[in-house]
């Protein structure tokens, strides 16, 4: 006979199983009357004998007899689901018309799996890894690569506040203003994959130009005519606008609607009015905008704004809602040109604005048709701007500061040896190393969604945040590590581009603050989440009967969804993930995969458990729904290191910088749940959480520094693995460039490190004598510590080094706004109008 305690882990583990795999509600009453019956029986005593009727025996045939009528519809809806649509539908706030479209923007994908809380591996190991059609390669290695060489970054931040009109031409010609526009209407017809390489190879020589490539290949009217514009339009302007005989901008944002789009001030209204010389259905519009990127230069403004209709002249009601326009510049009324100065940047940025300027109805993108469409297109295209522009950008500047600091780091010394391998040092290195690796992982993965035809809203949400929030720790980790060779700015420093640049990349696009704490988990959990949309959605139906049936539907199978989450949390908690689900054929990768499904288990639960007992008071707890957006961003970002992993070939090289990364990313989940359950607004529901998801009141630790050491040392050193994780950035080594210069001292440097040694050996003991005004290297050669080839070597890399470490003046009096070139604020974008 069983003995007592085992006979409790059996019926414990019963419970378990049935939770996590989701059973029917007659499996569990079946299970509970076995169960209560067994213990009446004596089997966990050792003895069968008569059944016996205590409390607890009436206790658990009654709950068996509750579970058992439960399966019945009418007992079910009348005793749970009835009482909770009641309650939901009082208590939850209606869904604004953009909020809706907000939310029904887009697609899910990956993000669905994580909020699951039980992922399916396919979809994440089906997505192709980070490949290009020959002809992308070749303008990636052709013309994005000559475009690089031609840019002079000084010239164009502090000489011209402005790209050259050469460079203007360059990439209007090859056509880099249309690579997401189709060959069928005159562009490259690229691939979201190499949109996202070709903006990130720009920016890491220049950020400027990289915006200026950037802003047409993103959300802007480009993307929203091929999409939806009429097939007038698409004739007439996508050609247009792939040579770049158009450069357009795009208005959205105003004085008072930022982030709020809804509360847009800038109104159209319907009315006949008389264009090219005839009476014609138009909208009379006012509008004032700022932050407009390409503004100042532009000939075709696309512009958003409310659009009201007293008469109804469109057949849409009096109030039609957000619209888009196209307008050129030149258009009579268009107020245009100005520029703001954003951080010291040459990028052209701009205020818009125009009073009762009349427009024919057919210059709405998609006519008359598109009218109160405008919110919609906007949802359905800031995929681009958020999953590919903005993580290209950040994870070619963290990609470019690595191979640039990392070579510093070893040709510049202090106590004698390499500053990389002091251990102050190695901290911010190891940090940067991680980073830029976790970033290349997020934006290729994110990019071959997009690339699949998905529009991933929560994550295009999601990894703008991360990604320009993680740039910005990557170039303050650069700048510290440089020092005053950073701060210095000049035509050899090499970091301020991007350090100027990198508060706007955390601006745009939606700013990081307010994405953080009411996109990326606010929405993600009502989108993302696997009935709550549906729930929300059938409780303010106002067809109630209708609406209810397809509540209750959602509604038992997410009671099912809850404590299948309860009960595996639980489990994968306490045995530390080492039962949860990982592909067969994983590999190195399985328990990496395994700590995923564990953390999704815990993940699930805890927002499951927020949406419910918070509901639209989430939008309030803002650094709740926070903290969850960086858990969720954990998940994700531990996602793409395995699916980056994997796609690499499992190199044996690499294999201790994923695991560290790998490592940081989960310890940064747990902290970011352990953070949200600390203060969780629902002060019971926070320790209970709490012991489901740290059972033993613990959390992963963070990556030790003897595994910083080891990934440090590797990228301080030339070879395969610096050059796989710094990939697709401007790399050279020819002097005539300051990055230039700086690699081909780090390879002198590396080269001829033995003799270097040995040099700095005699130095110490006294043998030999260094200063400016002593021949130390050919005292080491007289003296036979080096020999005379080595000299040679050593005198070479001694120049090299200190033309790459120097630090750039000037004459006082040119640095004053008089020595800049006088027509930098006049030039105009010439060939645009030829």
């Amino acid at each position: 006979m069983l003995p007592g305690l085992l006979m409790f882990f059996i019926g414990l583990a019963g419970l378990f199983a049935l939770a996590m795999y989701r059973a029917p509600l007659i499996a569990w009453a079946a299970a509970v009357a076995g169960y209560t019956l067994a213990l009446q029986l004596g089997l966990g005593e050792g003895t069968l004998h008569p059944p016996v009727f205590p409390w607890w025996a009436w206790a658990g045939w009654a709950f068996a007899g509750l579970l058992f009528a439960l399966t019945f519809d009418p007992v079910r809806r009348s005793l749970i689901a009835e009482p909770a649509y009641k309650a939901l539908r009082r208590a939850l706030p209606k869904i604004s018309e953009t909020e809706r479209e907000a939310l029904e923007a887009g697609t899910t994908g990956w993000d669905a799996e994580l909020f699951s809380g039980t992922p399916d591996w396919d979809r994440l190991r089906d997505l192709p890894g980070v490949t290009l059609t020959a002809e992308e390669r070749a303008f990636l290695d052709g013309p994005t690569e000559e475009l690089c060489r031609r840019i002079d970054d000084w010239q164009i931040r502090r000489e011209l506040c402005d790209l050259p009109e050469d460079i203007w031409r360059f990439i209007a010609e090859q056509g880099f203003f249309g690579m997401l526009i189709s060959k069928e209407h005159g562009g490259l017809g690229f691939s979201p994959q190499a949109q996202s390489l070709v903006i990130g190879k720009i920016s890491s020589r220049s950020a400027d130009a990289g915006v200026i490539v950037m802003v047409p290949n993103s959300l802007g009217p480009g993307e929203l005519v091929e999409k939806f514009g009429t097939d007038e339009q698409k004739s007439h302007y996508l050609p247009r606008l792939a040579r770049g005989e158009e450069l357009p901008c795009f208005a959205l944002t105003g004085p008072f609607s930022g982030s709020d789009a809804a509360a847009m001030r800038d109104v159209g209204v319907v009315t006949m009015g008389e264009h090219e010389g005839r009476e014609t259905l138009g909208i009379r519009v006012t509008w004032n905008k700022r932050y407009i990127t390409l503004a100042p230069k532009a000939t075709l403004l696309g512009l958003a704004f409310r659009l009201e209709d007293p008469e109804n002249l469109l057949g849409k009601g009096t109030d039609v809602g957000i619209t888009l326009g196209l307008i050129p510049t030149r258009h009579p009324g268009v107020e245009i040109g100005r520029r703001h100065a954003p951080t010291g940047c040459a990028f052209p940025n701009g205020p818009t604005s125009g009073k009762d300027v009349f427009i024919p109805i057919d210059w709405v993108i998609g006519g008359a048709e598109g009218a109160g469409r405008g919110w919609p297109m906007l949802m359905s295209c800031l995929a681009a701007g958020r999953s590919i522009s903005l993580p290209a950008v950040s994870a070619a500047a963290a990609k470019s500061m690595l191979r640039h600091t990392t070579a510093y780091a070893r040709v510049r010394r202090q106590f004698g040896l390499p500053i990389g391998y002091m251990e102050g040092i190695e901290a911010p290195l190891a940090e940067l190393t991680e980073t830029a690796y976790t970033l290349e992982a997020a934006r290729g993965v994110t990019a071959a969604m997009v690339s699949q035809g998905q529009k991933p809203a929560v994550i295009s949400a999601l990894l703008k945040y991360a990604s320009t929030e993680r740039m910005r720790k990557a170039l303050e980790a650069a700048m510290d590590i440089h020092g005053g060779r950073g701060i210095c700015d000049g035509p050899t420093n090499y970091l301020q581009s991007a350090y100027q640049m990198m508060p706007i990349g955390i601006t745009v696009e939606g700013a990081n603050i307010l994405t953080r704490t009411l996109i990326v988990f606010a929405q993600g959990s009502i989108r993302a989440h696997p009935y709550l949309l549906t729930e929300i959605e059938a409780v303010q139906d106002d067809d109630r009967k209708a609406g209810f049936r397809r509540f209750e539907t959602a509604f038992n199978r997410h009671i099912s969804f809850m404590l299948s989450n309860v009960f595996g949390a639980a489990f994968h908690n306490v045995t530390f993930g080492v039962f949860a689900d990982s592909p067969e054929d994983a590999g190195l990768t399985k328990r990496w995969y395994r700590q995923l499904a564990r953390g999704t288990r815990s993940f699930a639960l805890v927002a499951d458990m927020a949406a419910a007992l918070l509901g639209g008071g989430l939008k309030k707890h803002q650094r709740t729904s926070g903290r969850l957006a960086d858990a969720l961003t954990e998940l994700y970002m531990l996602s793409c290191l395995i699916k980056r992993y994997e796609e690499d070939g499992y190199q044996p090289e690499d294999l201790p910088l994923f695991e560290y990364a790998a490592t940081a990313s989960l310890q940064r989940f747990d902290a970011a749940l352990d953070a949200a359950l600390s203060d969780f607004p629902v002060p019971i529901a926070g320790p209970i959480l709490r012991q489901l998801v740290f059972p033993f009141g613990f959390r992963r630790r963070a990556p030790s520094d003897a595994d910083a050491k080891e990934i440090v040392r590797a990228v301080l050193q030339p070879g395969r693995l610096r050059d796989r994780i710094t990939a697709n950035v401007f790399q050279t080594d020819d002097p005539v460039y300051p990055t230039g210069l700086l690699e081909k001292a780090f390879l002198s440097v590396v080269a001829n490190e033995a003799a270097e040694r040995r040099l700095e050996s005699a130095i110490r003991k006294g043998e030999i004598m260094r200063n400016y005004e002593t021949d130390w290297i050919g005292d080491a050669e007289s003296k036979g510590i080096v020999t005379p080839d080595e000299a040679g070597r050593l005198r070479e890399t001694e120049d090299l080094v200190a033309r790459a470490i120097a630090v750039d003046h000037f004459e006082a009096d040119a640095l004053s706004p008089a020595a800049r070139h006088p027509d930098s604020q006049n030039s105009t974008h010439q060939y645009a109008a030829e």
